[in-house]
């Protein structure tokens, strides 16, 4: 999350940092300044600040003229009000380090000084953008409580009494408004920027999560479509080692089927990396995925390589299973063969089939124990687990497990949605 927000910051204030307040910059990129310092002025900061110090000077001096026409002042109190004054607008420059203190400090300088009420208004507006409604509710209220108490004491000689408290009071509440509202746009800019930057992460770990399905996928398909022919493979290889006096027939009949295995196999593999190599959006050449209509050329095929298969297909028509559950249960069907293969050559081989739509799909591969001592076929060991997260994606389940005759069971059961009911003609 740092590190993208850190990315958005740099591509935000990249070429015009001098256009944001400092204190936006530092709340949109805390980094962009030295460690435990404030954030330094931008020359947005000096053109506001300059121009808040003019305004509060020119207020003053307002006041000033006022007070030289009022009989009632003295020259005296008129010169230590308006040295009071000018200390006032000094002080401005000194809003964005104390926001609240500068406020404070306000509230009895421009209780007893007429030319301090510029800088005092700016402070409230700058408390108002740096600090919480609490701070400014507070100084504020003491400010507009003062206000007809001030007048009372120090009426102004060309307005009304009451005309010149409700301008007072009304100007003050606008110069807080309007603070509160450039508080609100900046705290709105960092609310996006972190929606932003919250919206990427999350973009990020969809593409990431999405990288890893595929991967996953292509790792099962891997698996899945290669096993099979390089089990086949391994078992002849090894009849062959084993068994260097057979005869003639059966060794020219293995090294054929080693060679038709080590074919396929390398096809199937120029399939998924020409997969891997597609751009998004092209469909890559090859076969089609087979389906539960394969499912025939799959037992033949492996009849062909010795191996004793009973296919008992209750599908009517298993061109009518829907495309992606028929590929699992062809899936589940070749693994458990390649594992029959592997563990109990020799043994008969059971694939049992039953299903209709609105009931599912039911596969069955059972093998009893091998007449003889299996020869030890190297594997990873995943494929079952593989088979069990491919019929959880599809919306099953599988199990396996040992049966009592020392052989063993795959059992998977697929959803097959019921067909949607015809529309009714129009009368």
């Amino acid at each position: 999350m740092s590190t993208v927000s850190g990315d958005i910051s740099i591509r935000t204030f990249e070429g015009r940092r001098w256009l944001f307040p400092s204190a936006v910059i530092h709340e949109l990129d805390p980094d962009a300044g030295p460690a435990g310092r404030r954030p330094r002025r931008t020359a947005r900061d000096w053109l506001v600040d300059f121009s808040c110090f003019l305004l509060a000077v020119l207020l003053g001096v307002a006041a000033a003229n006022t007070m030289r026409q009022d009989p009632n002042v003295s020259h005296g109190l008129a010169v230590a009000d308006q040295l009071v004054g000018g200390l006032a607008c000094a002080a401005v420059w000194l809003r964005r380090r104390w926001p609240t203190g500068l406020a404070v400090a306000m509230v009895p300088v421009g209780f007893v000084s007429d030319t301090a009420g510029g800088a005092a208004m700016v402070a409230l507006f700058t408390l108002a953008v740096h600090r919480p409604f609490r701070h400014v509710a507070w100084i504020a209220g003491v400010n507009l409580a003062l206000v007809p108490l001030f007048y009372w004491l120090r009426p102004d000689p060309d307005l009304p009494y009451l005309a010149v408290v409700i301008l007072v009071v009304l100007f003050s509440l606008l110069v807080v408004s309007l603070g509160m509202f450039v508080r609100s746009k900046r705290q709105l800019m960092v609310s996006l920027r972190d929606r932003a930057g919250r919206a990427e992460t999350e973009a990020g770990l969809r593409a990431e999560r999405a990288q890893r399905l595929a991967r996953e996928a292509i790792a099962r398909e891997m698996h899945d479509v290669l096993a099979h022919r390089l089990t086949l493979l391994s078992v002849h290889a090894g009849a062959l080692e084993f068994r260097p006096d057979a005869p003639r027939e059966e060794i020219v009949r293995a090294a054929g089927i080693i060679r038709e295995s080590a074919h396929e196999a390398l096809q199937d593999l120029r399939e998924i990396i020409g997969v891997l190599r597609a751009a998004d959006g092209d469909e890559a050449g090859g076969r089609p995925q087979p389906t539960l209509a394969a499912l025939d050329s799959l037992v033949a095929e492996s009849r062909g390589a010795g191996m004793t298969v009973v296919l008992d297909n209750h599908v009517g028509d298993p061109a009518a299973v829907p495309a992606s559950v028929g590929r699992t249960a062809y899936r589940i069907a070749q693994e458990g063969l390649t594992n029959a293969r592997k563990h109990a050559p020799g043994a008969e081989v059971t694939v049992r089939v039953t299903g209709a739509p609105g009931d599912g799909l039911d596969i069955t591969v059972h093998n009893p124990a091998p007449a003889t001592e299996a020869p030890h076929v190297p594997g990873s060991g995943q494929g079952l687990i593989g088979l069990a997260e491919r019929a959880t994606l599809a919306g099953g389940r599988l199990d396996h497990r040992a049966v009592g005759d020392g052989g063993f069971e795959v059992r998977a059961w697929l959803p097959w949605a019921a067909a949607a009911p015809a529309a009714a003609p129009a009368e």
